[in-house]
């Protein structure tokens, strides 16, 4: 189960060299690209806010929601502590019950590839149509198929970050193309280390894929990026962006 139960007071010390200021300008760039001025913007898998918040500090109207409470625990200290307003959800993206409409809905660090039935995966993106104002638009990011398959999969991964051990097995798994990732922690406790495990999954999505799924939920404008540019992803692209438009109809 992707709970980030362990993963929730360590996610932002092992992701501390990430400038999440960089992917907002990045986000706020698309919106720019679609020439759209968003006012209030959900942000689905929002984890413990690193999007949300800078969005919030640039004046956007923010909402974040996630499956992980423990993350959203944290999101919210963060916000506290920034004096942001920002209203945070305990949901499951893959079923969102919302009577809300946004202008905007954006769904970062690989949200999609852990939505590893396809059927769900289109049930979301049907759901963000519904959400979304006329004009709206909706930005996402997923690990590429040549990461997970290539660079993740198959693959063993140690580091040490702020005195935090970690260890990060991964097995591709070729009947349904997910790969399967055992995470082993270790963090200083007094004189000695905690050992804490998660296990979660990740699903590969075709870019071509991903378009027809966001054209049958009723999205036009489709473009796929190659990360924090605005160039058609390449063969080994390890990120790529995408951008979608609900449309008004002439």
């Amino acid at each position: 189960m992707n709970s980030y139960q362990h993963m929730a007071d360590l996610y932002d010390q092992l992701m501390d060299e990430v400038d999440y200021e960089a992917w907002a300008a990045y986000v706020t760039g698309i919106f720019s690209r679609y020439e759209r001025t968003p006012q209030k913007i959900l942000d689905a898998a929002c984890g413990t806010g690193n999007l949300t918040l800078p969005l919030a500090g640039k004046g956007f109207r923010m909402w974040g929601l996630d499956l992980s409470a423990e993350m959203l625990a944290v999101a919210e200290q963060k916000a506290r502590e920034a004096r942001l307003k920002i209203r945070f959800l305990n949901q499951d993206m893959a079923k969102l019950q919302l009577n809300e409409r946004f202008d905007a809905v954006t769904c970062m660090c690989d949200g999609v590839n852990y939505i590893t039935e396809e059927a769900e995966l289109q049930c979301f993106f049907k759901s963000v149509f519904d959400l979304l104002e006329p004009n709206g638009i909706f930005v996402f990011d997923i690990s590429s198929e040549y990461k997970l398959r290539h660079i993740l999969g198959d693959n063993v991964f140690y580091e040490e970050k702020n005195n935090i051990h970690y260890i990060w097995n991964n097995n591709f798994i070729e009947s349904n193309e997910t790969v399967e990732m055992d995470l082993v922690f270790f963090v200083p406790q007094g004189q000695l280390f905690k050992k804490l495990e998660e296990h979660h999954t990740q699903k590969v999505y075709a870019v071509d894929r991903l378009k027809c799924f966001l054209a049958h939920a009723g999205f036009s404008g489709i473009e796929a990026f190659k990360a924090f540019s605005f160039d058609a992803p390449e063969a080994e692209s390890d990120r790529v962006f995408f951008a979608a438009s609900k449309n008004v109809m002439e």
